[in-house]
């Protein structure tokens, strides 16, 4: 899951927003649970005489755990008091007059109005004077730190050394909110849906536009937990109640995985429109158009509209995307036009040349019958991932396979041959071996057969091929143990050496490989005429002598390849540390998940932190999300993995359009670290896309004060898109 935009946000009924590591914690709004209407009345339609909606309700009864049908711990708007007799505690107010906080000042003023309607805020707030309280100052200020754990301690002490010190209500109510907002996000980000769903359930007044993100963890809960129905009244609580129109934006963007179209469809029937006139989803209906193709490259049996095919078609014409161009590459592989896959495919890596653009691509080759295409296409490729690996091992099954041979130059010859011997595969294998075989090199062709057989026991084309390569040699005793091993398993290999079999055998050099897709492994080698280019026909190396090519140095500590699972935690995390120097990211968070798993104190912190930098490394976001919270670091560390991961977050965001989450994201880094002239730079481009010229060109000015070339390449496509007749 990607990590979700934290948005400090919402109704007034928000109250302080304070930072923590993971997000945003919000004051408690004390509204009492309300039961989610039918589905004919949309939740969050109604709405408080105030103004101010009622919290969505996250559980209808059957959801609830046994003890739900207590209400929460006792609030101002629970109490059987009157609201006009019940003592306002400002604390928390006159806290942040004190600091001059005059945001959160206000926030807290909308809130203690929602909840007490007759109370009147001091004429001039700013000028409340501070109480004499020291350490009740500097548990707030813990607090607005989202130190929670150090402020129930400063409580705890205080009471110790305080007989009968009592921490004010508000302050205690704001804490439990937050712990109980900080379980929900953890929840969330490990992907424990059901504890997402409790918690939310028994503490509502988390569930507001106060604060959206809280409302997104919940509503992909119920997605994921098969409750469609429920994630779509949450999407419709935001939309029909939170006015923020970046919020709306994503929390449809947000939708479009995880809801089904007839329910997206609900979603969009709640747009409004821009100041220009202009329907405030119009952008996010390409996007539907694109989860449509999207699904249907997961499921080539499903059947889409054409109508999105053709929008899909058409943006990617328009925008020139390479993502666009890679869904459609996709779409036509898995349905068996291989001619429309190339297309799309090398109009993507004319665009980017990247490891998917090119798998593709090959794939549509291999389908195409010209397999010599495609291994020279995603050689470069090959070590990029299984899934590449395993359609270059396919390209050079089906390349060896072709009828007659195909001349092949020396040196694609010897990568090709280093790379099945590395990789173990045994349909290559046994290809190379008829290949060997039909330049009349039966002892080499025998190699391989035997070095398949040793990768696939149970493989019969290649036993077959031994015993055949074996006769050939005069080696009979070597054809009798093929013999005897594969009796009853095979009608033809006992008929090896037979006269009546010698002829038919000498003419059949082939056998069929498989062709990695996405419906079969045992698909036929696709066939073509050899190849029309003068090459010479190089002897194929046998299996005895390949070799993988050299290295660069490594420090001594990792220089092997080892199951980590064996070692001490201690050891396992020095051992994480060296394979992140030597960038083998992967094989390091390994050896961190087990100082983890082992370790305790500095040990388990320290390889916490390992692990969520290795996984940054490799690209994988979710899981450096993960791995951040499953060990306490510094504060210096955990801001470092933050912005680091809300960096990423905001570039992704970028590169999908999706212009308003990479803003949000920015927004939230900037908060927690300085922005950076490049990131102010992705900030301008965001807001050029959205069209807030005005903005983009405030950013773009101040990043090219420093000299940005960058910046003032902005500027310049700026003033295009602001006078595009003028181009």
């Amino acid at each position: 899951m990607k990590p979700t935009v934290f948005i400090a946000a919402g109704t007034a009924l928000l109250g302080a927003v304070v930072l923590h590591q993971g997000g945003y914690f919000s004051s408690p709004v004390t509204l009492p649970p309300v039961t989610l209407p039918n589905v004919a009345q949309p939740a969050g339609t109604q709405a408080r005489q105030d103004g101010y909606p009622k919290p969505i309700a996250v559980a209808d009864r059957d959801d609830l755990p046994a003890k739900a049908d207590a209400a929460p711990a006792a609030t101002a708007a629970e109490s059987t008091v009157p609201a006009s007799s019940q003592k306002v505690d400002e604390t928390a107010l006159r806290y942040f007059a004190s600091k001059g906080d005059t945001k959160r000042l206000n926030a807290e003023i909308a809130r203690l109005k929602a909840l007490y309607p007759d109370w009147t805020p001091p004429e001039n707030p700013l000028a409340v004077r501070k109480e004499g309280d020291p350490q009740l100052d500097q548990m707030w200020k813990l607090y607005s730190d989202g130190k929670l754990p150090e402020l129930r301690k400063a409580i705890a002490d205080r009471q110790t050394a305080q007989a009968g010190w009592q921490p004010p209500a508000d302050l205690m109510q704001r804490l439990a909110v937050a712990e109980a907002r900080e379980q929900l996000v953890n929840a969330s980000n490990l992907k424990q849906y059901d504890a997402v769903i409790r918690v939310g359930s028994t503490n509502p007044s988390l569930l507001t536009c106060g604060d959206v993100d809280v409302l997104w963890r919940v509503a992909e809960a119920f997605a994921s937990t098969k409750r469609e129905d429920r994630a779509k009244d949450a999407y419709l609580y935001i939309l029909n109640n939170c006015k923020k129109p970046e919020e709306r934006y994503a929390t449809v963007q947000k939708a479009l995985p995880l809801l089904s179209r007839q329910n997206l469809d609900l979603l969009l029937a709640t747009e409004q429109k821009t100041p220009d006139g202009k329907g405030e989803f119009a952008a996010l209906r390409g996007d539907i158009a694109r989860q449509s193709v999207a699904n249907a490259d997961a499921d080539a049996k499903l059947v889409i509209p054409a109508a999105d095919i053709a929008m899909v078609e058409q943006l990617a014409k328009d925008g020139g995307l390479a993502s666009d161009s890679l869904l459609l590459g996709w779409y036509y592989v898995r349905r068996d036009n291989p001619q429309a896959a190339e297309t799309w495919f090398r109009k993507a890596r004319d665009k980017e040349n990247t490891a998917k653009a090119s798998q593709g691509l090959a794939l549509a080759l291999i389908n195409e019958n010209r397999p010599a295409e495609a291994e020279d296409i995603l050689y470069q490729w090959r070590n990029t991932d299984d899934d590449t690996r395993k359609v270059y091992l396919a390209s050079i099954a089906n390349l060896l396979a072709v009828t007659p041979p195909p001349p092949i130059k020396p040196e694609v010859l010897q990568r090709m041959v280093q790379e099945v011997y590395a990789n173990k595969d045994a349909a290559s294998a046994q290809q190379l071996g008829w290949y060997a075989d039909s330049l009349n090199q039966p002892q080499t062709a025998s190699q391989w057969f035997k070095l398949a057989l040793d990768w696939k026991p149970d493989d019969e084309p290649s036993a077959y091929g031994l015993a055949l390569t074996r006769w050939k040699i005069g080696d009979k005793a070597g054809v009798k143990e093929i013999q005897t091993a594969w009796a009853g398993r095979s009608e033809r290999i006992p008929t090896v050496g037979e006269r009546s079999i010698e002829t038919a055998a000498l003419g059949k050099r082939r056998t069929r490989a498989a062709a990695p897709d996405d419906t079969s492994e045992d698909q036929p080698v696709r066939r073509r005429p050899a190849a029309q280019e003068e090459a010479s026909q190089g002897e194929v190396e046998s299996p005895r002598v390949a070799r993988s090519g050299r290295g660069q140095p490594v420090p001594r500590g990792c220089s092997t390849t080892l199951d980590p699972s064996s070692l001490l935690p201690v050891v396992a995390l020095s051992r994480g540390w060296c394979l992140m120097q030597v960038n083998r990211p992967v094989e390091a968070a390994a050896a961190f998940e087990v100082a983890l798993r082992g370790g305790s104190g500095k040990t388990r912190a320290d390889a916490a932190y390992g692990q969520s930098l290795a996984y940054l490394r490799a690209g994988l976001t979710d899981r450096a999300a993960i791995s951040a919270s499953q060990a306490p670091m510094d504060s210096d560390r955990a801001v470092e993995i933050r912005t680091a991961l809300l960096e990423t977050q905001a570039n992704t965001a970028f590169d999908q359009g999706r212009y308003n989450e990479t803003i949000l994201a920015l927004d939230e880094r900037s908060r927690i670290a300085p922005e950076r002239t490049g990131l102010m730079v992705l900030r301008g481009y965001a807001y050029l896309k959205l069209r807030r010229f005005a903005d983009a060109e405030q950013i773009f000015r101040a990043a090219a004060a420093t000299g940005n070339h960058d910046a003032l390449r902005g500027l310049n496509d700026l003033n295009a898109a602001r006078h595009p007749s003028a181009q």
